[in-house]
């Protein structure tokens, strides 16, 4: 089973090494092709999330995850920035505060199996999800 996957976000060439590693971490655990892509797009969603809103700096942590019956992948990212005052309008579809799309936060929530985010103002935000492997 894969070890973790831990990377220190500090700039733009992190989003790659994090999409990267993160496709490799999934297609290691034993997950197919369109599931290890989903999750690599929640990473990059993720990453560019912290260097855009979350003061440029954070944390990428990927880990396995087995319960009885089922194993997948915990992904976490923290920052230490302004974090979320209304974290229920950041999950609404096309709702941005930085003139995006504002599909990053919603579309995370749709491709991975489990959703979790933990925002204090002032403090930042951290984004726990688990994706798990279908048998």
């Amino acid at each position: 089973m894969a070890g973790v996957l831990r990377v220190q976000i500090r700039g733009e060439m992190d989003v790659s090494r994090c999409v990267l590693g993160s496709r490799h971490f999934a297609q290691e655990m034993g997950f197919a092709d369109a599931p290890s892509l989903m999750i690599s797009t929640a990473v990059s969603e993720l990453v560019r999330n912290i260097l855009r809103h979350g003061g440029g700096r954070g944390e990428l942590r990927m880990s396995p995850i087995e319960l009885p019956g089922r194993r997948g992948v915990r992904v976490e990212a923290s920052d230490k920035g302004p974090g979320i005052v209304d974290v229920a309008q950041a999950l609404q579809d096309h709702f941005s505060s930085a003139g995006t799309l504002g599909l990053g936060l919603p579309g995370v929530k749709r491709m991975m199996d489990e959703f979790e985010i933990d925002s204090t103002p002032g403090e930042g935000t951290r984004v726990t999800t688990c994706k798990w492997i279908l048998s």
